[in-house]
């Protein structure tokens, strides 16, 4: 056995502690264990979010170009653009939205809607793909991005 071959042998057994390696599974069993409890005893769920019902809702077409800039259409006239500041949220759901249609094998430019729920939470709901995001925990900016189209 060559030099080289020894070091690395002795490299590949200390790149990750064993230690680490039996604290990851250990935390693996703990956690498969509490869901388990969970599921068992019914306990019930928390921090799921409850769509309330919709209070205001217009429909949108997001179109993009090789660029990665989304124009919002509404009405046949353009409200919007991903390329203005603080706008650039619209052209990530823009390519969510146009992956998620691809996958669907759905056509890009049909309308998607945006709607305000009676709790204050602004949703994007693609009717082609049953897709519905919740814009919560995007940050402020990113979901007034979407409000600005309800207004």
């Amino acid at each position: 056995m060559s030099q080289l071959e020894q070091q690395m042998r002795h490299r590949d057994r200390e790149m990750v502690p064993k230690f680490l390696v039996q604290a990851m599974f250990a935390l693996m069993i703990c956690s498969l264990g509490l869901v388990s409890y969970a599921k068992l005893t019914g306990v019930p769920q928390t921090g799921v979010l409850v769509a309330a019902e919709v209070v205001q809702s217009r429909d949108i077409v997001l179109l993009g170009d090789r660029s990665g800039v989304y124009r919002v259409m509404a009405d046949g006239n353009q409200i919007a653009v991903s390329s203005e500041v603080k706008a650039g949220f619209l052209g990530v759901m823009g390519r969510v939205i146009d992956r998620e249609r691809l996958v669907h094998d759905v056509e890009s430019d049909a309308p998607v809607q945006v709607v305000r729920r009676a709790n204050g939470n602004i949703a994007i709901l693609d009717p082609t793909t049953d897709m519905a995001v919740e814009l919560i925990g995007y940050g402020q900016d990113n979901v007034a991005a979407f409000a600005r189209l309800l207004d």
